[in-house]
């Protein structure tokens, strides 16, 4: 009756007000005579008018960019995810999509799409926004640095950095003394030119570096820290040669450019001495998400867009203000998290790719169309190797670094990425750098960058030493071990309780080790040990609780069920663990593509939820995350759909094929682990003839007497299944119960879908 009642009124409102609007047209019509009004006669029919206002709103501007931004976001990412699969960092695949976008492919073979997306007239909105999220990244890069580890490795963490600066940038310039006359500008003082080549050869990309440092695993060590302080000090340095160089440029004579460094010098008195103590109150009275209000927000906000806009206007770029604001901000790690994570998402996802195919857009590699400009490219390249490379590796060797880590350091110093991109488009606006050396400078940042993880490779393979033996002796500890693999803490918690299911009476003799691989985009190398801590604080917790010593293996990685899979292959566990996703936004090739795994939504799932054609559990019948981890594992794996596990006291097992009888091993270690009461169905009657299958009953009563109930109906009633507190079952029996679509599937308890090795 409710629903009737505003039915009625919604129909009534809706239909008598319509009628008073038209009546009101009718009227208002009537008032035209007299005043020469003209109704436009074009001589098109109306399908026809609405065509020419299509097209119009097709080649509107802002049409035109939005149409812009979706293309370069697919395509950075589909070219990023590439990448990431080969074992690169995103972002070469990010500045290749640049490329290819460009006139150097799309535009050389297609001129008619490129065109079409990106006319000359549109460049300049294009290059508005790319300039909006450099300075939110170069924020984040910013507020990412540790200036408690520069403190702290001060010494040796300078003489590397700075000579990794100083040595690069003198052969550039003495490279460009012989290139100047055959590739500056005209009009370009050799100064200028030679400054540019110098800054540009002595880069190096902390992000990118930083990420490598946590895929590596070296976050922890020694060398790692190392590194991480040498980029952080190359960092600040290289953007302070930065603003001189620029101000030297735009100044045209040193001498002249010294009023801009005198204000630059005030400008950065003035952000350390006043603005930073005032943020650092400020964030600290408002450290949390609760507390960070919009009005706090907007303080910090205008912080970084003030800083930007004085640097700009004293003559020094808007990105050095951007990196300098985020440099002063708090220092406390909880504020700068939640900062981050509101400026990272819009400036990486959003706006950064846009800077990458603008970047694209102006690399012509097709002006390299002669061998001697491909010789001067492998002489730019060589270099900025030798300068780089080889000037970190020496330092690092005369500070006392063994060879091995001097190496290495010069291979990760040597990365330049995104940065280096930085850098010479700086250059090619102020008119430095002409097309053909912006061309050539940008194939020797993706080369540089590219070589890193094979040169980390070589390194590694050509100094093995005794110590990276240990895995295979630790591998062999007469031990019964499991691995437990967690996403989320909760859910590794009740990992932990199902692997002390099996182990609990064992005295010692089994190993648990925790793992918890968290994507590389995801950290930050100045808070992954807090992070570590907090991913692990419940894991440790429930673990002191059930008595059960475990080991914790953390890493940041770039392909988690490669990694996982490796992680159990090669550490002679006998047992891995881990839970299944049952998201309806995994799965899609889109959401792997785009990088969002677990928030891009797969349509056909959302369908099949909405319409009941799709069970929480039926999930093809695993993610495809799952599905590679059981495919690649060499040893026993069990998939856990959790339904808040706590115990194994009764439990349930369906046997379905001869090839199940592998879990009667894992139903006496439930018997003699937990003192588990057993419930095995008999789906076949396999069981009662089957010799081997009665001896295992037998000796198992004479220890454990009347643990074991044999059911053999085909149909049973969903509360004996219910009523369980874990249900065992094999990959084989699971897809089978998954296909069959059985009815007592949403009945089930807790469940260990297991895969023999």
């Amino acid at each position: 009756m409710e629903k009737m009642k505003n039915s009625i009124f919604y129909i009534g409102i809706i239909g008598g007000f319509t009628a008073l609007m038209y009546w009101i047209l009718l009227l208002g019509a009537g008032l035209e005579q007299g005043r020469n009004v003209v109704v436009p006669n074009t001589g098109k029919t109306q399908w026809q008018e609405f065509t020419d206002s299509l097209l119009h709103n097709l080649e509107h501007p802002l049409a035109i960019l939005l149409a812009q931004i979706v293309t370069i976001i697919f395509t950075v990412r589909l070219f990023g995810w590439v990448c990431k699969r080969i074992g690169q960092p995103t972002v070469i695949g990010e500045i290749i999509a640049g490329i290819v976008l460009g006139p150097s492919l799309i535009g050389m073979y297609f001129p008619g799409f490129t065109a079409t997306l990106f006319p000359t007239a549109s460049l300049g909105n294009l290059q508005f926004l790319s300039q909006i999220g450099l300075i939110m990244f170069m924020f984040v890069v910013g507020m990412e640095l540790d200036l408690k580890v520069l403190k702290n490795k001060a010494h040796d963490a300078v003489v590397i950095s700075h000579a990794s600066i100083i040595i690069p940038f003198a052969l550039g310039m003495g490279l460009a003394y012989f290139i100047y006359q055959s590739f500056a500008p005209e009009g370009v003082q050799f100064i200028s030119f030679a400054l540019f080549l110098g800054i540009a050869m002595s880069i190096t990309a902390f992000p990118v570096l930083a990420r490598i440092v946590q895929e590596r695993g070296l976050h922890k060590t020694r060398l790692g820290t190392v590194v991480i302080t040498c980029a952080a000090a190359d960092d600040i340095t290289a953007w302070c040669l930065l603003a001189v160089v620029i101000a030297i440029v735009k100044a045209g004579s040193f001498l002249s450019a010294l009023y801009i460094i005198g204000l630059a010098v005030i400008y950065v008195l003035l952000m350390i001495r006043v603005v930073r103590p005032f943020l650092a109150r400020v964030g600290h009275l408002h450290n949390t998400r609760e507390n960070l209000s919009k009005p706090i927000v907007a303080i910090f906000f205008l912080t970084l867009i003030i800083s930007s806009y004085l640097t700009e206007v004293i003559g020094i770029h808007a990105l050095f203000g951007a990196f300098m604001a985020g440099a002063i901000m708090p220092e406390n790690t909880k504020f700068r998290n939640i900062f981050i994570e509101k400026v990272e998402d819009v400036a990486l996802v959003l706006l950064l790719p846009l800077f990458f195919v603008f970047t694209g857009l102006r690399t012509e590699i097709g002006l390299l169309n002669d061998p001697y400009l491909w010789k001067v490219t492998g002489l730019i390249i060589l270099v900025a190797v030798v300068g780089k490379f080889l000037g970190s590796a020496i330092a690092a060797k005369f500070v006392g670094q063994n060879l091995k880590d001097s190496l290495t350091i010069g291979a990760l110093m040597n990365t330049r990425g995104l940065m280096e991109l930085v850098v010479l488009n700086i250059g090619y606006d102020l008119g430095v750098l002409a097309p053909e050396i912006f061309a050539m400078m940008v194939i020797m940042a993706l080369v540089t960058t590219f070589m890193t993880g094979p040169a980390l490779d070589i390194i590694n393979r050509c100094f093995r030493s005794d110590m990276e033996e240990a895995p295979k002796e630790i591998s062999q500890i007469n031990k019964y071990k499991i691995l437990i693999s967690f996403g989320n803490p909760n859910g590794g918690k009740n990992l932990l309780k199902l692997a002390n299911s099996f182990i609990k009476n064992l005295n010692g003799q089994a190993v648990v080790t925790a793992m918890h691989l968290s994507h590389t985009n995801e950290l930050h190398h100045y808070n992954i040990a807090q992070y570590e801590r907090e991913s692990f604080l419940p894991i440790i917790e429930a673990s002191e609780q059930l008595g059960q010593k475990i080991t914790t293996l953390f890493k940041a990685s770039n392909n988690i069920d490669s990694d996982i899979t490796e992680v159990a292959n090669k550490g002679g566990f006998d047992l891995l663990l881990v839970g299944v996703g049952q998201s309806i936004f995994e799965g899609s090739l889109l959401g792997k593509i785009l990088g969002f795994t677990t928030r891009i939504i797969n349509p056909e799932k959302i369908l099949n939820q909405v319409t009941g054609k799709e069970g929480l559990f039926e999930n093809s019948p695993f993610d495809e995350r799952t599905q590679l981890i059981i495919a690649n594992s060499k040893i026993p794996v069990g998939v856990l759909i959790d339904k808040n596990f706590e115990k194994a006291e009764s439990v349930f097992i369906p046997i379905f094929a001869e090839t199940d009888f592998f879990l009667i091993r894992f139903m006496l270690k439930l018997i003699n682990n937990s003192q588990s009461q057993i419930t095995l169905l008999d789906v076949q009657g396999m069981l009662k003839d089957n010799p081997h299958f009665k001896e295992k009953i037998r000796s198992i009563e004479q220890t454990a007497p009347n643990h074991i109930h044999v059911l053999r109906e085909k149909n049973i009633d969903k509360t004996i299944v219910s009523n369980q507190d874990l249900m065992l079952v094999s990959v084989e029996s699971w897809k089978k119960l998954v296909d069959a679509k059985s009815l007592w599937l949403s009945d089930i308890p807790s469940t260990l879908i297991l895969k023999e090795d």
